[in-house]
């Protein structure tokens, strides 16, 4: 009896170590595999967090754009007269590739340098040619494209009842033809209302109800009051590189009636009235001391860049000086008090644009 309880026993002890043993490997292996598991998942966060990275690196963090209005102004004239030729001419290509010359210091600016290249163009060299050895010529390209790629192009105005394509300056000057101003180059002077920090645009002084004018076609995508800018409007272009800021808007009557968020504006066209709004929690409220106009201009790579502290603002200085030249014509309507163009314009830009949304 004791020899076959024995036999029962030791069949059961070997049974119960063959399930530890079997227990045991079964064990290793799963943690084995969830070792392996979080190892490729650690692997393939880490190759997610390294494409973000490489992604992030790719758009444009910060941009100094220092061209003189000469410069604008040359590049602008050679672009223009070589429309209509076998040659044509871009005007931000011929800037850039000065800037890649210049190290982006146009107080080195020659128009001679300008003269020499377009000479190099007109006997047969290309700019790809031209630039290939220099090592940030693509990041200027890229860069001032952002800021001037809508301000020249083809248009459409009427004239005696029919409308005529032409070629040149489609972006306007923000102050009306016929409004005195004045102004100076105060891009980064410090400011003190709510906190401490740069101006980051230009202003322009003048009379109140002064005409404000959309230099450049676009969408409205801010209108209503902002505590540092008054009444204010935001406008993106149509190619959402370029965020257009104006502010300190008249009080009572700020805006073009017409004007809403989500609407398209063409260049030229009154979209406000200049004022001193600002620097007040409460809407409506005159707390600047001159009237004036805050003109900036923002440059988008990145959606992450439009708000927060990666905000990239240019000084727009030499551009309103190279604007000048093309200031819109308006007229009072007596009725309703409101200024608007008297020359009619179409924008291809924002007629594509309206057409396909």
């Amino acid at each position: 009896m004791r020899r076959f309880s024995f036999s029962i026993h030791k069949k059961v002890l070997v049974m119960l170590l063959f399930f530890l043993a079997v227990s045991a490997c079964l064990h290793g292996a799963i943690r084995q595999y969830q070792f392996r598991a979080a190892e490729s998942l650690n692997q393939e966060n880490a190759n997610l967090e390294n494409t973000n990275s490489n992604e992030e690196k790719k758009y444009i963090r910060w941009v100094e754009f220092n061209v003189t209005k000469d410069a604008l102004q040359q590049a602008y004239e050679y672009d223009t007269a070589a429309h209509d030729t076998d040659c044509p001419l871009n005007w931000v290509e011929l800037l850039s590739y000065l800037a890649a010359r210049y190290g982006g210091d146009f107080s080195r600016y020659k128009a001679s340098d300008m003269t020499e290249l377009v000479q190099k163009l007109e006997n047969g060299q290309t700019m790809e040619e031209l630039t290939k050895d220099m090592e940030y010529y693509a990041y200027y390209r890229q860069a001032y494209g952002a800021v001037l790629d809508g301000m020249v192009g083809e248009y459409q105005v009427k004239e005696n009842g029919n409308w005529t394509v032409k070629y040149g300056l489609k972006a306007f000057h923000p102050i009306a033809r016929g409004f005195p101003y004045s102004d100076y180059d105060d891009f980064g002077v410090s400011r003190s209302y709510g906190y401490k920090r740069n101006h980051l645009g230009h202003d322009m002084m003048g009379q109140v109800g002064t005409p404000i004018v959309a230099v450049e076609s676009g969408i409205v995508y801010h209108l209503g009051w902002n505590q540092y800018g008054g009444w204010r409007i935001g406008i993106n272009s149509f190619d959402g590189k370029r965020y257009y800021y104006y502010a300190h808007l008249r009080q009572d009557f700020p805006y073009a009636k017409w004007l809403k968020e989500g609407c398209v504006v063409q260049a030229g066209d009154v979209i406000g009235y200049m004022g001193r709004t600002g620097y007040s929690a409460n809407e409506n409220v005159n707390n600047i001391d001159t009237y004036h106009l805050h003109f900036g201009l923002q440059l988008i790579f990145d959606e992450s860049q439009r708000e927060g502290t990666n905000q990239i603002w240019v000084n727009p200085y030499q551009l309103v000086r190279f604007l000048y030249q093309n200031q819109s014509q308006t007229v009072r309507d007596d009725a309703t008090k409101e200024w608007s163009r008297t020359l009619e314009f179409r924008d291809p830009a924002a007629e594509e644009y309206l057409h396909t949304s």
